[in-house]
């Protein structure tokens, strides 16, 4: 896609959003805590962006849009469509394999010939790396449709020797052309980045930050006892501790709809917009739901549509609670922070308008707001 030609160039949409979650763990860390991070010298809960990024996407799937596979299981992504198109199960397996081999790479130290069947299975699974690959509908029927036509013989279709072979099949499935109707928005939104095949790469159109409390935050630990329903003896049968905290989180997320216009080849836009902003809106991270229910929506939200630098309210003095509340207070020291640096950055700004959530307005009025400046742009 030629960029002179894109009329949103430089543009984006930024989302300043704060939310508040009484007792959960949204986000877990190693030892199953609440993740937080040290900001401003004091300790913060933080959700991080790549928790939130898989929310969106898959509230994304739950509106009925059509997405990516993001899998390093792909022998059975291709295997499953090659059935569909009339090959026998052993041809479907092998044509997966050969596929899969290609794009996710095994570990040097393993690949060593086993001694029998039960150990090769083994190894085979163990030599799988973490590399994850990012498939559009379209681009898996590309590939089996041309294995397809070489009678579903993947040596018959890829010819290249082991260094060039990813190429050769990113060459066939071409540079990629992504439709919202048919391939989601998945790829274009979140990116994709294919290490053997640069062709393939996909530059994101959102940022997401690490969410952070704009306050300071300590976690606790909830003691817990579980009861036998055919106890032989008065007691709990089991007792344990999980760790919890509550927050007003600070959401900083950008969407660059230059960069969206340019991966869905400048169709669907103002659709695209409007699903990923209601994705935002809905997208909860899902831990510990079931014990400790998070379903708290936005309670804030400042979204401007503007030009250049990407602007991020970085709360690097805590909050303070006042008259009982962490919100009111946050709410103030966000709208502040960027009136002022609207102001310190004058014409650099960019700002071609902006709608605050919350109050008269909810999120209806905000996805007519965005359709309409990028109507105007159009």
């Amino acid at each position: 896609m030629n960029q002179k030609k894109n009329p949103y160039r430089g543009q984006r949409i930024e989302f300043h959003i704060l939310q508040s979650f009484p007792v959960t763990c949204l986000n877990r860390d190693d030892v199953g805590a609440p993740k937080n991070a040290v900001v401003g010298g004091t300790t913060r809960a933080r959700v991080s962006s790549q928790c939130w990024k898989r929310q969106v996407r898959l509230a994304l799937h739950e509106m009925g849009l059509p997405q990516g596979t993001r899998t390093k299981l792909i022998a059975n992504l291709i295997a499953a469509e090659c059935k569909k198109q009339g090959a026998t199960q052993d041809q479907a397996e092998k044509c997966g394999q050969k596929i899969e081999r290609i794009f996710i790479k095994k570990s040097e130290a393993k690949g060593k010939k086993a001694k029998s069947a039960e150990n090769s299975e083994s190894e085979t699974s163990a030599e799988k790396t973490d590399t994850l690959l990012f498939l559009s509908p379209t681009e898996v029927i590309v590939i089996v449709n041309a294995l397809k036509e070489k009678g579903f013989d993947p040596d018959a279709l890829i010819t290249k020797k082991d260094d060039k072979q990813a190429k050769e099949l990113a060459d066939l499935i071409g540079k990629p052309k992504l439709d919202y109707e048919t391939d989601g928005i998945d790829i274009a939104l979140f990116g994709r980045m294919v290490a053997q095949a640069a062709t393939m790469n996909v530059n994101a159109a959102s940022s997401f930050a690490h969410a952070i409390s704009t306050h300071r935050v300590s976690n606790e630990v909830e003691f817990f006892t579980a009861l036998d329903d055919n106890k032989e003896e008065q007691g709990s049968a089991h007792m344990g501790s999980l760790e919890f905290n509550s927050a007003t989180y600070y959401r900083y997320v950008s969407l660059d709809l230059g960069q969206l216009w340019t991966n869905l080849a400048g169709s669907n836009l103002a659709e695209s917009v409007e699903a990923f902003t209601k994705a935002l809106f809905v997208a909860i991270p899902t831990a510990r739901q079931t014990t400790m229910s998070g379903a708290s929506p936005w309670d804030f939200a400042r979204i401007s549509v503007r030009k250049g630098q990407r602007l991020q309210v970085p709360f690097e003095k805590v909050v303070r609670p006042e008259n009982g509340s962490i919100l009111e207070p946050s709410i103030a020291a966000l709208t502040a922070y960027l009136d002022k640096q609207k102001k310190l950055w004058g014409s650099m700004f960019g700002e071609q308008d902006m709608i605050e959530y919350g109050g008269d307005n909810g999120i209806d009025e905000v996805v007519s707001f965005l359709k309409t400046q990028i109507a105007q742009v159009a």
